[in-house]
């Protein structure tokens, strides 16, 4: 698995710090609120349980499936939620949570859809920004790093459902997906 990453991005060293770092900026905001976090899966899973342990706050979390990927590196540019929300969020603070926000068509769907649910407001975290691939604008209310314009994995972004488990994000040899 290690020998098909080109070369490593972030560390494992990298993520922990920048993941705290996030904890305290997120727990500053909504001190004294109790925010529901959402992560959208299957990417943010990693990412989402690293995130709610920096946080230092009351919180709450839930998840939504939404895709425009399939099983290929592009976006089909047609969204698909799999798993819609089970709890209502009427009036409340909601923070999602994403692994990458890429094309920027995934969020903007997910965005209007939790608008659309009536909640206090919505701000959107994710681990990765990679602005060069943007087809709809989009800024992150938080974001972990902002990333080149390179096929990643690890830390819960995959390849055909691989790679999840890398504990740093690296960069996907050509010739695994090729």
């Amino acid at each position: 698995m290690h020998r098909d990453i080109e070369k490593v991005f972030f560390s494992e060293e990298d993520i922990k710090k920048r993941v705290k770092e996030l904890g305290k900026q997120i727990s500053a905001d909504y001190n004294g609120k109790n925010p529901l976090l959402i992560g959208v899966l299957k990417g943010s899973f990693v990412f989402l349980a690293d995130l709610v342990r920096a946080l230092d706050i009351h919180c709450e979390m839930e998840f939504v499936a939404c895709s425009s990927y399939g099983a290929g590196t592009e976006t089909t540019g047609t969204v698909t939620l799999t798993k819609a929300l089970s709890l209502d969020i009427t009036g409340r603070d909601v923070v999602v949570v994403e692994d990458i926000l890429d094309s920027g068509v995934t969020i903007n769907f997910l965005k209007e859809y939790l608008l659309s649910l009536n909640p206090a407001s919505v701000k959107v975290c994710t681990f990765l920004d990679k602005p060069a691939r943007r087809k709809k604008p989009f800024s992150a209310d938080y974001v972990g790093y902002t990333c080149e314009d390179a096929f990643v994995v690890g830390y819960g972004l995959d390849y055909a459902e691989q790679y999840r488990n890398l504990p740093y994000i690296g960069v996907l040899k050509p010739e695994v997906y090729a």
